[in-house]
């Protein structure tokens, strides 16, 4: 029973990651999980310099999901080599690296410092960043930009890029296609979604920072409605994330057209879901008598009746 999977040139013995941002620097979660289980661990994204975040409360609950105003808070590449660096090299699996700037020059430069360093799995490109010297406009929702951005990081770097494109855009066809064609090896959907809530005893924004990103179990459809419309449209593999909390949601996400998923806000409150689905597709796979799991990838069909299994994608 084959579980492994390729994204771009990075080799994962799993297609079970998890999700930037909701992992800490992989130490966090190491006394409550084997990471070496994991098909890769996917750290918080680093920018050049230290990033303090946006002032609390920074995290709410609400139906179904959770909004977080974290602001990116991080402790840049410099500190990030410094203390994180030695405990994730020691990890059997691969680790992804999520890079920001904001500017194209920034991009760069950080992907070139990271490619330096020297065992880095991949760098996972957050493009729901604004870009300062384009008046704030997003790398994500600009398809000129999001090539640019690419671009450079593709030339500053041989590692597999991995762009991380954001949800909020009419269409996710043409940004997935613009990051393929500037030289993304894969693609990450989707970032989490602009929302808010409010305190009515106080009258006030829950959230210091007013409105945050919407991730959770209540936007799995939406995110798996994106998967689906990429995966038709472009060849490069796809890492399928989005409220992901069990086995059956995984399995969705791959029969969309995912190579592999992420497990994001169910870390916080469920540690073991990563390795869990894992156990999960593992006896699946078993009770369909399937002996890789590629032949799930896209396997999913319009139309009435069960899907033929799908042709092997992504060797």
């Amino acid at each position: 029973m084959n579980l492994a999977v390729q994204i771009g040139g990075l080799a994962l013995p799993n297609p079970v990651t998890v999700a930037s941002g909701t992992f800490g620097y992989g130490v966090e979660y190491a006394q409550l999980l084997d990471l070496n289980q994991l098909g890769a661990v996917v750290v918080k994204g680093i920018r050049r310099d230290p990033v303090r975040g946006n002032p609390t409360p920074r995290l709410v609950e609400v139906t179904s999901g959770l909004i977080n105003a974290i602001g990116l808070q991080g402790p840049g590449v410099d500190g990030f080599i410094r203390s994180y660096w030695p405990f994730l090299q020691q990890l059997k699996v691969p680790t992804i690296i999520n890079i920001w700037g904001t500017s194209v020059e920034e991009y760069a430069e950080v992907a070139r410092r990271l490619d330096a360093l020297g065992g880095v799995g991949a760098l996972e490109l957050n493009v729901s960043c604004p870009n300062i010297k384009e008046g704030g406009a997003q790398f994500g929702t600009d398809p000129a930009l999001l090539r640019q951005v690419v671009a450079a990081c593709r030339a500053a770097t041989r590692l597999p890029l991995i762009t991380k494109l954001s949800p909020n855009v009419v269409s996710i066809v043409p940004y997935a296609q613009a990051a393929e064609a500037a030289g993304s090896d894969a693609l990450s959907i989707m970032n989490s979604y602009p929302a808010m809530a409010i305190d009515v005893e106080t009258r006030r924004p829950v959230l210091a920072n007013v409105t945050g990103g919407l991730s959770g179990p209540c936007i799995k459809p939406i995110a798996l409605k994106l998967v689906w419309e990429a995966a038709q449209a472009v060849r490069i593999p796809i890492i399928g994330m989005g409220g992901i909390q069990n086995t059956a949601d995984a399995l969705e996400f791959i029969m969309a057209g995912a190579t592999a998923v992420a497990v994001g806000t169910a870390n916080f409150y469920a540690p073991q879901t990563a390795l869990q689905i894992i156990a999960g597709l593992r006896q699946f796979m078993r009770q369909e008598n399937l002996a890789d799991v590629r032949q799930l990838i896209g396997c999913a069909r319009a139309g009435k009746g069960r899907a033929p299994e799908a042709t092997v994608r992504h060797p």
